[in-house]
């Protein structure tokens, strides 16, 4: 999987052409999840709350690029 960031143990990848709605998965630990880049919601895994804030403000401070993407 394409890695496009990682910051605290928390990886951020991509794929190229995947599935709508536009969305990036996050890893850290066992912890595995889907995030929609237009709501910064969960769309499918399991994320603690800090974890899950933690990549929403890093999402939000990189929207332009995740869309680029």
């Amino acid at each position: 999987m394409p890695e496009i960031s990682r910051f605290l143990g928390i990886v951020i990848a991509m794929f190229y052409n995947d599935h709508p709605p536009p969305h990036f998965h996050v890893r850290y630990g066992e912890q595995r999840g889907l995030v929609e880049i237009e709501s910064m919601s969960l769309l499918q895994g399991r994320l603690s709350p800090k974890i899950l804030g933690l990549v929403a403000n890093w999402a939000a401070a990189h929207r332009d690029q995740l869309w680029q993407n």
